[in-house]
C-alpha cells in the first residue's frame, strides 16, 4: 500500500513538472502566431487534460474489461471475437480524448 502511494505521488509530481515546463513553450509558440498567451496556455492545458484523463480512463477500462474477457475466454474459447470487441470499445475512450484535444488545438 505504501509503494502505491509513493508511485502515485511520483506520478503527480512528474505530471505537474511536465505541465509547468510546457507553459514556457506555450508562451514562445503564442508569440510566433500572434495569439494571446493566456488563451494559448489554457488551450494547451485543456488539450493535455483531455488526452491524459481519457488515456487514464481507457487504461482502467481495459484493465477491467480485459481481465473479464480473459476469464470468459478461458471458460468458452468461442467467444474470443466478442471479447476483443469489448476491449476495443474500452480503448476507444482514449481516441475520443485525442479527438477532443485536436479540436481544442484547432481553435487556438
Amino acid at each position: 500500500m505504501k509503494a502505491k502511494r509513493i508511485m502515485l505521488w511520483v506520478f503527480v509530481l512528474l505530471a505537474v513538472n511536465a505541465v509547468l515546463n510546457s507553459f514556457s513553450f506555450v508562451f514562445a509558440a503564442a508569440e510566433t502566431v500572434n495569439v494571446n498567451p493566456a488563451v494559448a496556455q489554457w488551450g494547451f492545458f485543456a488539450a493535455a487534460l483531455a488526452t491524459g484523463l481519457s488515456a487514464i480512463a481507457a487504461g482502467i477500462a481495459v484493465a477491467y474489461v480485459g481481465a473479464a474477457a480473459v476469464g470468459a475466454m478461458s471458460e468458452k474459447p468461442e467467444i474470443a471475437g466478442r471479447a476483443l470487441i469489448y476491449v476495443g470499445l474500452a480503448e476507444g475512450i482514449a481516441i475520443y480524448g485525442l479527438i477532443i484535444a485536436i479540436m481544442i488545438l484547432g481553435k487556438i
